[in-house]
């Protein structure tokens, strides 16, 4: 009795949602329906159709519509040839059910039978004209019947690449499309005529394809893959025979080093091309021109010679030359209808010169003002773009340019700095983004560009900070133990200090960066280095003995008129074994000192890969997780989270901004090495094995 109830238990929530999926997709259930009802009736799902008298009177194609037969338009649909067109069809269902699952059953079934009509009759219509024609292949295909409704189906995913924002539209459609017409010039059949002409036929009615708007990245793409494409399918061709409009071919016989140097060659200038190289752009013109040279003089051969003795000759490579040539002159097209793309530089220098020197960069922080984070990018490892309304710092890695912060200079000048910087990027051949940039450039990105939050700065105001009330006991607690232990506090200049206090600070410092399997990290992360900058001033705890308990390192922050109005936090380090909440007394003590200076806010800067981030964020959201909790024990960037909240912040948020998930990859690469440049492979693996044995370094706070 119990197994019976269990049973039941389990069936009923089973049947709710096949009904649920059913009435939700009511089109592809009865399209389903339907072909398995007519492979029944019919036969089709056990014997061979193809080969039985009722075939010519449900398939459409040439003959049947040379008898008459005009309703295997309809028919046509739901007839399977043979057994094994059952998974085929089960498998064309897919994008059905998927366009049905955004669009409703109306407009699927719109899609549907508008792609399937204009298939079939695209594909009766050519090669009834191709009857008119000595071309043999025409001949061959004309008398074929084409059943199923590949041609449909295809015609919805068509559908729905035309609702995909862009780029990503247009590169499914370029995917799509040269899909279908290389399998149409090398293995071409009457069903490939018809699902050509279905897809067609969306785009005509959609027409979501437009390439004349496509940026220069986005040229130098399209240019990068059609090239490489075209050397696969000389690889491919050297393997598989084919049979298409151009006649057959078989496998071809070829000396390895000739197919490497080929493969070798596409390969640089494709890199080439992907980069925006003038020279690749010559490369890959030349190379079409020698192609299309190559295909005129076999027409001229065959057009004297004829068609059998040029293949003897040449042992069948007319077909194959044909059909690539057909290729490469759309490449030719393409490629001189976007020859502007290609005018980057081997090695680009952003912005007009001559190139901002770091005494500028920081006159035009003092005069203009900026965020919490503008100092940071007076730092030694950034350059500098020049643009008509201010600079753009930035770090050239991994063939990204990785803007840091918001741009300098005038703030009404920022949203144009931001646009040209972006343009000079991609010109260059390089992926732009901004890491830790403010609302203020997010507002100022082209349309269709991300965000993703990656941080949130904690702010505390201090004008009228007291230290008093219940939120504020574990901060008195701490300062109160201090004042016990006689631990005295100073803001100082690191260069002013004594030679032992300097000793001690640096001990300090890299015995923190000894206990990690990294070094210290860069970018947005400073060092001692940094911290020597005459305009960074330097928290220091004594303790009684003269010992160096620990330090901290703030940043300026200007307003625009020459004054200060903020400090932001750099380094936290603290002596093991000495004064345990030395960081939190640092900070409550700077921030009291600088209230008393005027100063009307101090940032604890916002702890990178810290932010919790919510699964419809998106695949790079995922990954900065993942990368978060891999390095949390070392860099303990979640608990110096925890740390700050304690100081009660406001918090603004800082964001990485890219064009779209396709740069994810390299961006990712990029920030690696921005936050890591002197990391090595052995730092890198060791520091992995350290966290899959789930090993824990000293953290930076108490």
């Amino acid at each position: 009795m119990t197994s019976t109830e269990t049973l039941r238990g389990v069936a009923v929530p089973v049947r709710v949602r096949v009904w649920q999926s059913i009435a939700r997709l009511p089109f592809t259930a009865a399209l389903l329906g339907a072909t398995l009802v007519a492979g029944v009736l019919t036969g089709g799902l056990w014997s061979p159709l193809h080969r039985t008298a009722v075939w010519p009177w449900l398939a459409p194609g040439l003959p049947a519509f040379a008898e008459g037969h005009w309703w295997t338009i309809v028919t046509g649909a739901f007839v399977i040839a043979a057994p094994g067109g059952l998974a085929l069809a089960l498998a064309a269902l897919v994008p059905i059910g998927l366009l049905e699952w955004s669009c409703g059953w109306r407009r699927t079934a719109f899609y549907f039978s508008v792609a399937q009509a204009c298939g079939v009759l695209t594909s009766a219509a050519t090669l009834w004209l191709l009857t008119f024609t000595p071309w043999q292949w025409g001949h061959l295909h004309a008398a074929a019947l084409v059943g199923g409704f590949s041609a449909g189906s295809l015609g919805c995913l068509a559908a729905m690449i035309g609702r995909l924002s862009s780029p990503w539209r247009t590169r499914a459609w370029l995917v799509l499309l040269s899909a279908l017409f290389l399998l149409l010039l090398f293995w071409g059949t009457a069903g490939d005529i018809a699902r050509t002409g279905a897809v067609l036929s969306v785009l005509c009615i959609d027409r979501s394809l437009h390439i004349n708007r496509s940026t220069l990245r986005e040229q130098r793409l399209i240019a990068f893959v059609a090239l490489v494409s075209l050397g696969a399918i000389e690889l491919v061709v050297l393997l598989v025979p084919t049979s298409g409009p151009f006649g057959p071919t078989e496998t071809q016989s070829g000396s390895l080093p000739d197919i490497l140097s080929d493969i070798v060659i596409i390969l640089v200038v494709s890199h080439g091309l992907r980069l925006g190289r003038r020279w690749a752009w010559l490369a890959t013109v030349a190379l079409a021109l020698f192609n299309l040279a190559g295909a005129a003089l076999l027409l001229v051969l065959i057009a004297n010679l004829g068609w059998g003795p040029v293949q003897e000759l040449i042992e069948g490579a007319p077909s194959l030359s044909l059909a690539t040539a057909t290729l490469w002159l759309v490449l030719l097209v393409y490629m001189v209808a976007v020859r502007r793309a290609f005018h980057a530089h081997r090695r680009p220098r952003l912005g007009l010169h001559p190139t901002p020197r770091v005494d500028e960069v920081k006159e035009t922080i003092r005069s203009h003002g900026g965020g919490a984070i503008s100092w940071m990018t007076t730092w030694e490892d950034n350059a500098y773009a020049r643009t008509r309304t201010g600079l753009v710092a930035y770090q050239r890695r991994a063939g990204v340019a990785l803007a840091l912060g918001d741009p300098l200079g005038p703030a009404a000048g920022r949203p144009e700095s931001v646009r040209e910087f972006i343009a000079d990027a991609e010109h260059a051949g390089l992926v732009p983004c901004f890491f830790s940039a403010t609302d203020e450039t997010r507002a100022a990105l082209p349309a269709g560009w991300r965000s993703l939050v990656i941080a949130d700065d904690s702010i505390v105001d201090i004008t009228d900070l007291e230290f008093r009330g219940k939120g504020w006991n574990s901060v008195r607690t701490t300062l109160n133990r201090a004042a016990r232990e006689e631990v005295t506090f100073r803001l100082t200049h690191l260069t002013q200090e004594t030679w032992g206090i300097q000793t001690q600070v640096r001990q300090i410092s890299e015995m923190w960066a000894g206990d990690r399997g990294l070094p210290e990290m860069g970018f947005t992360l400073g060092t001692l280095v940094e911290a020597e900058d005459p305009e960074v001033r330097l928290a220091l705890a004594v303790s009684r003995d003269g010992d160096v308990e620990g330090f901290l390192s703030w940043m300026p922050v200007y307003a625009g008129d020459g004054l200060i109005h903020g400090w932001t936090l750099d380094l936290m380090r603290r002596r093991e074994g000495g004064f345990g909440p030395v960081v939190e007394f640092l900070i409550a003590r700077s921030a009291l000192a600088f209230r008393d200076e005027g100063i009307e806010w101090i940032s604890l800067s916002g702890a990178p890969l810290a932010r919790d981030y919510q699964p419809e964020e998106g695949m790079i959201a995922d990954l900065s997780a993942r990368l978060s909790h891999a390095l949390e024990p070392t860099y303990g960037f979640r608990s110096l989270r925890r740390f700050k909240d304690k100081f009660h912040p406001r918090y603004e948020t800082m964001y990485l901004l890219y064009r779209d998930e396709s740069d994810i990859g390299r961006i990712a690469a990029a920030l690696t090495r921005a936050f890591l440049p002197h990391a090595t492979l052995r730092q890198f693996a060791g520091a992995g094995m350290g966290l899959l044995r789930g090993g824990r370094t000293a953290a930076p706070l108490g």
